[in-house]
């Protein structure tokens, strides 16, 4: 028996997600994370899972990880000591930036920290013009000057970020070398591997950032691969990038920049591919966890892919699925501000303590002790029973909070949930209506541990009429690992104005990329039968400062392939402007390409049809505080492994499992799909 292993690290929960590929059987394990070494709490995650299933370590024929230690490393500043080496004039630019102020009215906003100080940004004489042709040719005595210095003060990292060095990058490559010799126990970066691409501000803040992670994560992965070998995993152990494909252990030590979003984007894969299992391809991903929550718009079962996104301040030019994240979660705070008013998040209680009612010391309610309090949630335990609560605990820290605001427990309880109900509106709303979606053509997808908890509530803030929640909405994103490709992308700038004689321009900026994409395939070892590809242009009107993706037909490139990249164009900006310019010049700006390696993935099968009497997998009722039925009323519960294919169940009612607990609201159903996912609708 070979089982796949799928690992979601959090910062509350580690998910493990097992499949059996022969007899298509499905497990799923829980621990609390461990945040001051992950790896050690997603070692004792799998050993526990492995075991729940009778498993031998070395039955695993595949192990896959999505991770946030990364992106905490980043929010937390926890890098490492960094430096810089950059085009003689140009060491101040990653301070500069471009001059913008997203927070235009606010007096007291503080900018992000500056991940290099300025003493540790060193300009070496050289320079290359944006044709490529070199005006200054690079100084190697000041360079190595340069890297002795970076030594001397101590640096685990260094960058190496030169003007243009994306169009021309031999100076950055003996840069490298150099820097390589002085300081051979450094991470460095290098700006045209990690980001060729133009725009220098977000080109080296890219390097940077890299730079800064490096060490951080190549000395996570080497105690994570150490754990998994002490515990008998023997299969090459993979790793998710934002882009929501995944890559080796040993590239994503190199490039740690592109694994930021490495925990969501599972879930959006996992989303995508259950849309296309139920046959619903417009979707909505709403993945509340213990700390966080993550949304992504799904248009005909694709999410959008950027090329460039700002994590917490820091630009970063990495394909990145589109996935918007706002401090909303179980663990996220409640608390009054200085205005008297009652606020959630963005500070979370985490893994530990945890919320008031895991009874570990915190005396700040947090969004679990609300649903405690209502009953929404189990008030004795969570996780199936393997995790006790107490609800008088959470009671007396929301009673507290209640006094200040002058409101009863209850009516407090269920504010806190209506603030982190219209918190999660408005993060989904900039990815929808802010982009030209109507939210309600839209299902919800609820996942994450307290998803379905949230969903309905926000289904009806949003006038969404159909949720769908996975099997096991808990580890969705650890189960996203067992449905993902390995996947690189490639990217070259060419600035490029799209007309008749474009086609020589495009077809050897494709050409290029193809290259760079088969030494990736064959360093992989995917045969040639597993292999994809994916063209996509950026483009925009002369004059424009951003650019919209758009998808060249495969083959060679022709008058007919030019014209659809013209006709895509005009279609995307309609849909994210409004209009067209019938008369505008259309540049192309950078080329991309996606490769992807296909790999065995997890097979569902459909169940047969079972009838709508949900009966068997009653277990009790419990008394609910929901202000849409008038206050206190009594619940069915229901045991989610019992519920069966065609099953149907009216709100109000609970329905249980290990991983979550999803709410029907009164007036609303619940259908068991073939696939033993539940389909949720409101009233017409």
């Amino acid at each position: 028996m070979a089982w796949r292993i799928g690992v979601d690290s959090g910062g509350t929960f580690c998910d493990i997600c097992l499949f059996e590929e022969e007899s298509g059987e499905v497990a799923v394990w829980k621990v609390s994370s461990t945040p001051d070494d992950p790896s050690r709490g997603i070692a004792a995650g799998v050993q526990e899972g492995l075991a729940n299933v009778g498993a031998a370590p070395g039955s695993a024929g595949y192990f896959g990880h999505g991770t946030t230690v990364g992106t905490n490393a980043l929010i937390q500043h926890r890098g490492v000591r960094t430096g810089l080496i950059t085009t003689d004039g140009f060491r101040d630019l990653l301070e500069i930036g471009r001059q913008k102020r997203p927070d235009l009215y606010d007096l007291q906003v503080d900018k992000p920290l500056v991940l290099v100080s300025r003493d540790l940004r060193i300009e070496v004489p050289e320079r290359v013009r944006h044709d490529g042709s070199v005006e200054t040719t690079l100084d190697e005595a000041t360079l190595r000057a340069a890297a002795r210095r970076l030594r001397d003060a101590g640096v685990k990292a260094v960058a190496i970020c030169f003007l243009y060095g994306f169009v021309r990058p031999e100076h950055e490559a003996l840069a490298s070398r150099i820097v390589a010799e002085e300081l051979p126990d450094a991470f460095i970066s290098v700006g045209h591997e990690v980001a060729p691409e133009f725009r220098e501000f977000e080109r080296v803040s890219t390097a940077v950032v890299n730079a800064y992670l490096g060490p951080v994560m190549q000395g996570y992965i080497r105690r994570l691969a150490g754990r998994l070998a002490d515990l008998g995993i023997a299969t090459p152990p993979h790793l998710t990038q934002s882009n929501g494909g995944v890559i080796g252990f040993d590239q994503a030590a190199r490039l740690p920049v592109r694994t930021v979003l490495s925990g969501p984007s599972t879930g959006v894969v996992a989303a995508q591919e259950l849309g296309r299992m139920v046959g619903i391809g417009d979707l909505i991903t709403f993945d509340m966890g213990g700390t966080s929550t993550d949304v992504a718009l799904l248009k005909d079962g694709q999410c959008r892919l950027t090329g460039e996104a700002i994590v917490h301040g820091y630009p970063i030019k990495a394909p990145m699925l589109d996935i918007h994240t706002v401090g909303a979660g179980g663990g996220s705070i409640a608390h009054v501000d200085s205005g008297g008013l009652l606020k959630v998040g963005p500070r979370s209680c985490g893994a530990f303590p945890g919320p008031v009612c895991y009874d570990q010391g915190n005396t700040e309610p947090a969004t679990t002790d609300a649903n405690v309090v209502l009953q929404t949630l189990n008030p004795t335990h969570l996780l199936g029973g393997r995790m006790a609560v107490r609800q008088d605990l959470a009671k007396e820290a929301i009673g507290r909070l209640a006094e200040t605001l002058g409101l009863g427990l209850m009516e407090t309880a269920q504010g806190i949930l209506s603030v982190v109900t219209a918190n999660m509106a408005r993060a989904i709303r900039v990815i929808s209506v802010q982009r030209g979606h109507d939210p309600r053509d839209y299902t919800l997808v609820a996942f994450g541990g307290a998803g379905p908890l949230h969903a309905a509530r926000l289904a009806r803030e949003l006038e969404i009429r159909r949720i769908l929640v996975p099997r096991n909405p808990g580890i969705l994103c650890a189960m996203g690992l067992l449905l993902t490709d390995l996947r690189a992308d490639f990217a070259a700038t060419r600035l490029t104005v799209l007309d008749d004689a474009a086609a020589p321009t495009v077809e050897d900026a494709f050409a290029e990329l193809a290259q760079r994409a088969e030494q990736w395939f064959t360093e992989e070892h995917i045969p040639e039968d597993r292999r994809a590809t994916l063209r996509t242009v950026d483009m925009r009107y002369a004059g424009q400062n951003y650019e919209l993706p758009v998808e060249l037909p495969p083959g060679p490139v022709t008058a007919a392939s030019l014209q659809a990249l013209a006709d895509g164009f005009a279609e995307a900006h309609r849909r994210q402007y409004g209009f067209v310019d019938a008369e505008g010049t259309v540049q192309l700006v950078t080329f991309r390409l996606e490769a992807t390696g296909l790999v065995a993935k997890a097979n569902f099968v459909p169940q047969p049809d079972a009838g709508p009497d949900a009966a068997p997998a009653l277990i009790g009722h419990r008394d609910v505080w929901m202000p849409e039925a008038g206050g206190w009323v009594s619940c069915p519960l229901y045991d989610r492994a019992a519920l069966r294919a065609g099953n149907r169940i009216a709100g109000p009612a609970i329905i249980e499992q290990m991983d979550a607990t999803t709410v029907l609201l009164p007036g609303m159903t619940a259908l068991v799909e073939p696939y033993l996912n539940l389909i949720l609708e409101f009233p017409a």
